[in-house]
């Protein structure tokens, strides 16, 4: 599916994988998030998003692929590199620490002890610590003289080792080649490319001291013979869904692309490539999306004859009123007159306990869901879950989803975000300064409790910040300062405030909880 924008992608990956049963495979081929010809390079997890996107591709039959316009526009390395330069490892292999250090350094993997972010790797001992590219988890081999005795996940966080692999199959941690030769061939593209003084060229005197200069990505072409598209990865021709607005969205970036390349096109000691040395113009991958099964998704006002029409529009404004007699009275009518099934949706489950609350004050009761399939297989007519999307709806006379736009206007809405494998705690530290010790907070998968101030822990030998939050029955849970992205300010007011009982799951960290006083 093409999209007009990584937003709208990001939005459609998760609004699917909440209302579907997930038995189709959703993968989503991540956008750069630099703009073209930045002197920057790709966020780590992004590039490793992608490698192991175009890895999965090559071996699924039938799957949903999303792709933003620009993403799909972009040239990238041939299928020889990003699916012919994986390392494979398993139990009882011969693996000599040196030569195996200089194979990461030539799949683009760096040095960082310890790992913290996809293309990373330590060595201590006997011990090599890997964060391979695509993996949520790094990877610990365990060495007995020079053969591999254990393959195991362990927590970046806490150290603790989980899953034990007995064999894995390495992705390389960047879209370009990192070994000497390729570099050497890149440095002869380059001054074959660009007629410059490369003594002035900061990128091509780091190249040859064999370090990676920022924003190389923007110089893939000169590595390979020749580039490819998305599409190539494809093992059959697919069927493109294309949402509205695509094409004009397409001809934009160029439009802006093409302004960023003749701002920069005379620079001498940073030299570009042409916009069409980089990226798949509009009109040609719009001609090659015409030549295949497509389906567009239109405006009602723009269908033609024939077309197929989802009896689906906006939820209306119920908005929860803070004055009057009646706060509550245009949702109150609403209930009573859809004749459908309403789900009302929380973002979290924090703020599911603060709906229900607000609810309960006006007589509406909604029976909890774990999620919308289990939902839709009930009989009930209301209900509540966390289904954090972007905008309510109805679908006809079937069912509405009201969000909390509609049933509180002006409240901000939680946006979600790419996770990163980097955090700031001191910034998250800072960011305190305005709670006060016994204020309410709100957590994000266990709900309303009270702020007690940071404690210091010791874990595994290492002491850290916690934020101590007490629950109903005198519960506690401490939370690391580097997860202050889980915790928000309690918005119902201190003195309604009704904490929440504090539920865990059957496996938690060390650190996950107290009970009682402990």
């Amino acid at each position: 599916m093409v999209t007009r924008s990584s937003h709208q992608a990001h939005l459609l990956e998760q609004d699917i994988h909440l209302f579907s049963d997930n038995t189709l495979p959703v993968l989503h081929f991540p956008d750069h998030e630099t703009l073209p010809y930045d002197p920057f390079s790709p966020h780590p997890d992004i590039i490793a998003e992608r490698l192991a996107t175009l890895a999965s591709l090559a071996s699924m039959k039938s799957a949903l692929l999303l792709a933003p316009i620009g993403t799909l526009m972009q040239r990238l390395p041939p299928r020889s590199h990003a699916l012919g330069r994986n390392i494979q490892l398993k139990t009882g292999q011969n693996l000599v620490i040196n030569a195996f250090r200089d194979r990461l350094q030539q799949a683009g993997y760096e040095y960082s002890d310890p790992v913290y972010q996809a293309g990373q790797f330590a060595v201590r001992g006997s011990i090599i610590d890997l964060f391979p590219s695509g993996r949520k988890l790094p990877l610990r081999i365990d060495l007995f003289d020079e053969e591999i005795d254990t393959l195991r996940e362990f927590d970046p966080e806490t150290q603790r080792s989980s899953a034990t692999l007995t064999e894995f199959n390495m992705l390389p941690a960047r879209e370009y080649p990192c070994d000497s030769a390729s570099f050497e061939d890149f440095r002869k593209a380059f001054r074959y490319r660009f007629a410059v003084d490369t003594r002035n060229v900061s990128l091509y005197q780091d190249l040859r001291q064999g370090l990676h200069p920022q924003g190389l990505e923007q110089y893939l072409p000169l590595f390979f013979d020749s580039t490819e598209s998305l599409l190539d990865y494809l093992p059959d021709k697919p069927l493109v869904v294309i949402q509205q607005g695509v094409e004009e969205s397409g001809v934009d970036f160029w439009s802006s692309m093409t302004e960023r390349w003749e701002q920069r096109r005379h620079d001498t000691e940073r030299p570009v490539l042409d916009p069409s040395e980089l990226y798949f113009a509009a009109g040609d991958l719009q001609g090659e999306l015409e030549s295949l099964d497509t389906v567009r998704l239109l405006d009602v006002a723009q269908r033609p004859a024939g077309a197929v029409c989802f009896k689906t529009g906006e939820a209306p404004d119920l908005h929860i009123h803070d004055r009057g007699n009646e706060p509550a009275a245009t949702l109150l009518r609403f209930c009573r007159e859809y004749p459908g099934r309403i789900m009302f949706a929380a973002d979290t489950t924090g703020r599911r306990e603060v709906l229900s609350e607000t609810l309960s004050t006006f007589g509406i009761r909604p029976v909890r869901f774990e999620s919308w399939s289990e939902f839709q297989a009930s009989k009930e007519q209301l209900g509540l879950a966390v289904l954090p999307i972007e905008q309510g709806f109805i679908s006809g006379d079937e069912f509405a989803i009201l969000t909390e736009s509609q049933l509180f206007g002006g409240r901000v809405r939680v946006k979600s975000t790419r996770k990163r494998s980097e955090r700031d705690p001191e910034s998250i530290i800072r960011s305190l300064s305005d709670l006060e010790t016994g204020d309410p907070v709100v957590h994000e998968d266990h709900g309303v409790g009270r702020y007690r101030g940071l404690q210091c822990l010791e874990i595994d030998g290492r002491e850290a910040e916690f934020l101590m939050l007490e629950y109903a029955g005198e519960d506690k849970l401490y939370v690391p300062v580097s997860s202050m992205h889980l915790i928000s300010r309690y918005t119902g007011g201190a003195a309604a405030v009704s904490y929440t009982h504090l539920t865990l799951p059957t496996t938690i960290k060390p650190w996950g909880c107290g009970g009682g006083g402990g």
